[in-house]
């Protein structure tokens, strides 16, 4: 028995040896570079098409390919860079608007040929002329 008062913890062990030193955190620092890697992977992911776009490519019977795709994809990291959201992509070789939601790297329409020119694009606040 101790004639000792403690307020708070209790020491462990027996009175007058020293504590059991705790283990130190390991302070782990990222490499340098790492946040532009990880910005990098994220930009160079590739460009998905909706149910919708799909079906509208699939209708137009010219589905992109696959440099096309890499254009677009392009395209959607060059309106990241500049903090876009939603943006209207035109592709006047091919007579196509696509609305991509930059933010998913998802085209959520398409829209071809003559329509193109009738159509009014509406919840965008990019465009992006190929």
């Amino acid at each position: 028995m101790t004639n000792r008062i403690f307020i708070g913890q209790r020491p462990v062990g027996p009175v007058g040896q020293p504590a059991p030193a705790q283990p130190q955190k390991s302070q782990t620092t990222p490499s340098p570079g790492t946040f532009q890697k990880l910005l990098d992977q994220a930009l160079t992911q590739p460009v998905k098409l909706s149910g919708h776009a799909q079906e509208r490519l699939n209708a137009s019977r010219r589905p992109l390919s696959e440099a096309e795709m890499k254009e677009l994809a392009s395209a959607v990291d060059r309106a990241a860079q500049k903090g876009a959201r939603d943006a209207l992509i035109l592709m006047r070789d091919r007579d196509l608007a696509l609305v991509v939601s930059v933010k998913n790297r998802t085209v959520i329409t398409a829209v071809d040929g003559d329509r193109v020119k009738e159509n009014i694009f509406t919840n965008i606040d990019s465009a992006v002329i190929l």
